[in-house]
């Protein structure tokens, strides 16, 4: 079999596929190391909700209680939660995720759209000056 006859039958497009790019991982990984080093007393948590699963995992995880949406990241500080979204520079929300937003937000919590480390660091530390007058 040639290559052009492989790329024919076995992929869809007739096209390369590219190595898949974790850029927005990286950097939430990033975010919740300083977080974590920084303020040790709050709590900082990931809800894993993306990636590729079968249908049936899908099924029982929607059944279980997973919301399509939610932010990646979740910090709970002293009577305070702030939601933040990991984006790449040019990454858009999906319209769950601004349904997840607006929900948030009109319950009266905090939701932030973070796309580097330095720009997670701002919003938190900002957030806790906020509430807290800290730092």
């Amino acid at each position: 079999m040639k290559f052009d006859e492989f790329k024919k039958r076995y992929l869809a497009d007739g096209k390369t596929r590219r190595k898949p790019r974790h850029i927005e991982e990286d950097i939430q990984s990033s975010c919740v190391t300083w977080f974590r080093l920084s303020y040790p007393q709050y709590v900082i948590f990931a809800c894993p909700n993306g990636g590729s699963r079968n249908r049936l995992e899908a099924i029982n995880m929607k059944r279980s209680g997973v919301l399509a949406g939610v932010s990646d990241l979740i910090i709970i500080a002293e009577r305070a939660v702030l939601f933040v979204e990991m984006k790449t520079k040019t990454g858009r929300q999906r319209e769950s995720q601004k349904a997840f937003q607006s929900n948030i937000e009109r319950l009266g919590f905090e939701y932030k759209i973070c796309r580097s480390l330095s720009s997670f660091q701002l919003t938190v530390e900002k957030w806790l000056k906020e509430k807290y007058s800290v730092l």
